[in-house]
């Protein structure tokens, strides 16, 4: 059963404000912005609340504040001051910080706030590159190292996707201008990661093609139906998961027999899994991608 975290060490406070334990241990002393509890061996443990008036107070520092100065405010205080942070148009090198607050109080509002605010400078593309991919993989980072839970990874992963569907949605009112070749985009059977392939199929729609989106735990002998409707298809695929190493063989003869049977079909694959495909003696119409860039490029 996956719980939401409600203690926090130290190093846990490091790895989420990006201040050193070192500096949260200065200010502890010298300022007494946070209080921690303590075990019977004397280790600092925090709860929710310190976590976010860390994070408040970090959003603050970066703004130009002094801790010294933040260490006087009354407690109604800093809050209020990152609200009128967040709604400012110049916090776009301020967002990441705001989507993680966003994460740790499962804040909803906070985080399209701040997307909004990032709209007036950006267009969706620039904010998913530039913010939206290295807050996913810190995420990433934060719940391997145990600091975040499942259900923070998921509530932002979540939030996240509800913005590429709307951008998705918007592109997919407008006519193709390549006629080219269709892009069918899946993942193969228990590969639940959906968000890399999401991502290229708004990037593909932006390219100006037509994508067909399949999404989740489709198996190889449904693609083959496709070939009925388009001709000169690239099936794409992104494997996190799955499928599993000592399958991936079978599985490309599969792909190979049920749907590259035709000169005008291609397949390409992404992701973490495609890094063990043997690439010798691989068939000419199979591209292994390592980045989501070089897809991009090929297009």
């Amino acid at each position: 059963m996956n719980s939401t975290k409600s203690v926090f060490s130290i190093k846990d406070l490091e790895n989420l404000s990006g201040i050193k334990a070192h500096t949260i241990r200065i200010w502890e002393k010298r300022y007494n912005i946070l209080e921690p509890m303590r075990t019977s061996t004397n280790i600092r443990l925090y709860d929710a609340e310190n976590l976010q008036k860390l994070l408040n107070i970090t959003l603050l520092h970066s703004h130009g504040y002094k801790i010294s100065k933040i260490s006087k405010f009354p407690p109604e205080k800093i809050p209020q001051l990152v609200s009128e942070i967040v709604s400012d148009k110049n916090i776009q090198h301020q967002a990441i910080s705001s989507f993680k607050i966003a994460m740790m109080n499962f804040d909803t509002k906070l985080f399209h706030t701040t997307y909004d605010n990032l709209l007036i400078a950006k267009s969706f593309r620039e904010i998913f590159k530039e913010l939206f991919i290295p807050l996913l993989n810190e995420i990433g980072l934060l719940w391997q190292t145990g600091t975040i839970t499942p259900a923070h990874e998921h509530f932002i992963s979540y939030l996240v996707r509800q913005k590429l569907i709307n951008n998705i949605e918007q592109l997919q009112l407008v006519e193709p201008l390549k006629k080219d070749k269709v892009f069918v985009l899946y993942l193969p059977q228990n590969e639940i990661h959906e968000l890399g392939l999401l991502y290229l199929n708004y990037e593909i729609l932006c390219h100006g093609y037509q994508t067909v989106y399949l999404g989740q735990s489709v198996p190889v002998e449904n693609l083959k139906g496709l070939s009925a409707h388009f001709q000169n298809i690239v099936f794409l695929t992104y494997w996190t998961v799955a499928p599993e190493t000592d399958t991936i063989p079978d599985y490309l003869k599969k792909v190979q027999s049920e749907i590259l049977n035709t000169d005008s079909t291609e397949f390409w694959i992404l992701g973490k899994m495609a890094n063990h495909i043997e690439l010798e003696n691989l068939n000419p119409k199979i591209s292994v991608l390592t980045a989501i860039q070089k897809a991009l490029n090929k297009l």
